[in-house]
């Protein structure tokens, strides 16, 4: 069996020596360069499936390095060499396409777990990036975005996800992990903003038994629930700024000191982030930090809005009204032809989520299992858009805010019959299999 290359740059030889052993230890044959000429000499000669570069080198830098062989061999990850505390240049290197970076003096528990995350990348296919089942869309804007995934997926550079709020920014960074080698190590998404502002310490970096009223027992922290794998940090803008400044270190440190504990302890975590508000505007503003802004946005992916990919509303419609059928047991419906026209020409402020929420209620109130325009009620969702302003501030989740007027009119209109269905769902101008499906959507017996 052919043994994995790796190709060890810097101009240091007891660094070079040090970088060898290690990596011959983990069964990998490898090359040193002194300099750029010689690291380019060796790349011409042989493949390598991993190089490790010093960012100073006597004729040039790292950078310059990262960059030829992103021209040249993409398929070869690059991992950057800097001196500690110069993580301006570590970002750069991310930038220009390093797949991760090490700090001197090289900690060689963290260059190990490095060069195994490395070699676990198998080369892309070539053409055009699969379509996975639950990203649909055939639009040239869901396509750059698949290509940008693929892309990202072999790279440890943090990304942030920027996009309107039900785009799909948690499903495209569930890709980026699945597509990326840390595919068999945990993906943890968690929502900033659902979390307690005194509980977020906690949460984030765990606790020791007794470290605090209620700590019980000692409790694993979200940062080591992802170890070796990804943290997603969904709605990130909401963090208060206390806790912006404790990320910042754990990001740039790698490590995290549970609440009550002593020591830290090192994590290898990547971090992939998103909110729908404008994060480059709250720095501005004074309500997130600039530092952390530039440690999380060191690459930005843009989530396109549904109402710019309106050509693959008509696939989204179709599987969305498939999986309902499945879900509920009834048959499946269809759109008519001027249904299909009016979502097309629908801003769908809130994107995919929104065309879901509105599939689902069309589909309980057609006749036929046919889906006509009068069922979308498009009029009433722009009025809800258009009017919702003034009470917004009330509402902290969309869905759940509707869901509960709709409980509440059900159960009002079940009481005014005595709980006769039929004539309850008269009353509510629906069909008798409209009102059984939301019965048990919303678990009313």
């Amino acid at each position: 069996m052919t043994r994995q290359r790796a190709l060890i740059v810097d101009d240091e030889p007891d660094i070079r020596e040090l970088l060898e052993i290690t990596l011959g230890r983990m069964k990998l044959d490898t090359r040193s360069a002194r300099n750029l000429k010689e690291a380019r000499e060796w790349l011409a000669r042989e493949p390598f499936d991993l190089c490790l570069t010093d960012m100073r080198l006597p004729d040039g830098t790292g950078l310059e390095l990262v960059q030829y062989i992103q021209q040249r061999h993409p398929m070869v990850p690059v991992a950057m060499i800097t001196a500690y505390g110069s993580l301006d240049t570590a970002v750069n290197a991310l930038k220009a396409g390093a797949f991760d970076f090490l700090t001197k003096p090289v900690d060689l528990g963290r260059l190990r777990e490095l060069v195994n995350t490395a070699l676990r990348l198998s080369a892309p296919e070539d053409g055009e990036p699969p379509v996975d089942g639950r990203l649909l869309g055939t639009s040239p804007p869901m396509s750059a975005l698949r290509k940008q995934i693929q892309k990202l997926a072999r790279s440890q550079a943090p990304v942030y996800i920027s996009g309107e709020s039900g785009s799909g920014k948690e499903l495209v960074a569930r890709l980026i992990h699945e597509q990326g080698p840390r595919i068999d190590r945990p993906f943890v998404p968690v929502n900033c903003g659902a979390i307690p502002s005194e509980l977020m310490e906690s949460e984030f970096f765990g606790h020791k038994k007794g470290s605090f009223t209620g700590a019980v027992e000692d409790k694993q922290g979200l940062f080591q629930a992802a170890n070796g794998g990804t943290l997603f940090l969904d709605e990130v803008a909401d963090l208060p700024l206390a806790m912006q400044v404790k990320l910042l270190r754990a990001i740039q440190e790698k490590a995290v000191r549970a609440v009550g504990g002593q020591q830290e302890v090192v994590v290898d975590v990547r971090i992939l982030s998103a909110t729908h508000k404008d994060l480059a505007a709250e720095v501005a503003a004074g309500r997130f930090r600039q530092d952390l802004y530039y440690r999380l946005n060191v690459i930005e992916l843009s989530v396109p809005p549904l109402r710019e990919r309106r050509e693959d509303i008509p696939l989204l419609a179709e599987t969305m009204l498939k999986r309902l059928a499945q879900q509920s047991g009834l048959p499946a419906a269809t759109l008519a032809p001027e249904a299909l026209d009016k979502l097309k020409c629908y801003r769908f402020p809130g994107n995919v989520r929104e065309l879901e929420n509105m599939l689902e209620r069309a589909y309980t109130l057609c006749e036929d299992d046919q889906i006509q325009a009068r069922d979308l009620r498009l009029a009433e969702a722009a009025g809800a858009v258009e009017g919702g302003e003034a009470n917004l501030a009330q509402i902290d989740n969309l869905e759940d805010y509707l869901e509960d007027i709709e409980r509440k009119l059900i159960m009002q209109a079940l009481e005014e019959t005595r709980w006769n269905r039929t004539a309850a769902a008269q009353r509510l101008g629906l069909t008798f299999r409209s009102m059984r499906y939301r019965l048990k959507k919303l678990g009313i017996d």
